[in-house]
């Protein structure tokens, strides 16, 4: 996430947390290395100067705790402050009355109806049901891609393309979705038109008298989101934001950071293509897996929404100890379908934020491969993996329709992938940690 700015601040601790001596010139030096890290993400240069005097200020002024090593101080204050950077304390959606409107608004290109799409999966995974209302009548194929969008997730979507009155389709959206409980309305993002819409988005704030306002922004902009921001919150009431497109953004922090500067409240954050990947933001998480400290309690979330599937405890313990089989590979491969790419998983977890590229670069396209190339395979060779030598793969190979290096190449990941997750064994997992695991498990 963050593209460079992760890496880079995970590696300015990691040196941190290397040194035996602690003193006023390491901390200048780690200092230094993290407004070099932050302004490469765009982040205001007053904003990291302002961070930089306060980090100082508290790491050559304050006494530790007792208990806390001189070096520990030092890293928490890096985190209490990068936390204040970006807006402190997370800020839930709260949904308090029924039907609950939502009025989305952006630009055009933030990302604003693929956010929808992944909001309202958010909330009907929640137990809400929800009710989706296009009144974007300029641009071409609004009303088909939010259809497409929210295909099979249990949500409806209204909307009527040859009506040109967004007015009209807000009105009859409300009285179509009555009884849901909430209501998101999808607006035309802005253009050269930038009067007419300014004047239409009052007149559908009048007939939603919306609960909640969101604006979305796109993390690429870097800092000109502050700009944004104030614009749209000039024209009406915003009551959150959601920053998109945050995977492996360069300028990322700089659109957080200015969003925060403003006083917006940010509630989500875009981190992926796919409609999973949206995430409630909390800073303190945030940052703490941005620093390469993990962040458990996204992983245990993100476990809980994979257990409402059956997936076995004896699965769960194969793929925490690494003593797993192909046969446990494939429950793997289904738990990456729904938690997300494995080296993203990885990155929750402190001490383990660096996967070896070959088993962290999976596509949906090499484990579909790779699931054809097990079903050729024997129970004893999927129990067995270490027994598949060359008169084996030249079959599996025949048999699956691939080559013998896609056989080897599925091998080559299960041995590397095996002795990564290693670290997920039952030495690094078993405390609290392991326990919480299971339970959501069972």
């Amino acid at each position: 996430m963050l593209g460079n700015l992760g890496r880079s601040l995970s590696k300015t601790m990691k040196k941190l947390a290397g040194m035996t001596i602690v003193d006023e010139e390491v901390v200048r030096e780690v200092i230094k290395d993290i407004q070099r890290a932050l302004i490469q993400s765009d982040v205001n240069v007053k904003l990291v100067f302002k961070l930089s005097k306060s980090i100082e200020n508290r790491a050559l002024n304050e006494e530790p705790p007792r208990g806390i090593t001189p070096k520990e101080h030092i890293i928490r204050i890096v985190y209490e402050e990068m936390v204040k950077l970006v807006g402190e304390k997370a800020q839930e959606l709260s949904i308090d009355e029924k039907p609950y409107r939502i009025l989305f608004l952006g630009l055009q290109g933030s990302g604003k109806t693929t956010t929808i799409g992944k909001l309202a999966r958010h909330l009907r995974r929640r137990g809400f049901t929800v009710g989706v209302v296009c009144t974007d009548t300029w641009r071409p194929a609004a009303f088909e891609q939010l259809k497409q969008y929210t295909e099979g997730q249990d949500i409806d979507v209204y909307g009527d393309p040859q009506n040109r009155d967004a007015v009209d389709l807000a009105r009859k959206g409300l009285e179509e979705f009555q009884k849901k409980d909430v209501i998101i309305f999808d607006t035309a993002g802005r253009h050269k038109e930038e009067k007419d819409l300014l004047n239409e988005m009052e007149e559908l704030s009048d007939v939603v008298r919306p609960h909640e306002a969101i604006l979305v922004i796109d993390g690429t902009i870097g800092q000109q989101a502050r700009e944004q921001a104030l614009a749209f919150r000039e024209a009406t009431d915003i009551g959150s934001i959601i920053v998109t497109k945050l995977d492996g953004s360069a300028k990322g922090g700089g659109a957080l950071s200015a969003v925060a500067e403003i006083g917006a409240p940010i509630k989500f954050i875009g981190t992926g293509e796919r409609i999973e990947d949206l995430e409630v933001f909390d800073p303190e998480r945030f940052i703490s897996r941005l620093l390469g400290m993990g962040d458990l309690r996204s992983l245990l979330e993100k476990v809980e929404e994979v257990s409402e599937e059956d997936i076995s405890e004896e699965s769960l313990d194969a793929i925490l100890s690494g003593r797993f089989t192909l046969k446990d590979m494939r429950v793997q491969f289904e738990m990456m379908g729904k938690m997300g790419p494995l080296q993203q998983i990885m990155k929750m977890l402190p001490g383990m934020g660096k996967l070896p590229k070959d088993a962290s670069k999976m596509t949906e396209e090499t484990i579909k491969r790779y699931l054809i190339i097990m079903d050729s395979m024997t129970d004893e060779e999927l129990e067995k993996p270490d027994i598949i030598k060359h008169s084996r793969i030249r079959r599996i190979a025949r048999g699956s329709g691939t080559r013998n290096e896609d056989v080897k190449d599925l091998l080559k990941y299960y041995k590397v992938t095996k002795k990564a997750m290693k670290g997920l064994g039952r030495r690094k997992m078993g405390g609290p940690m392991g326990q919480l695991m299971r339970q959501f498990m069972r």
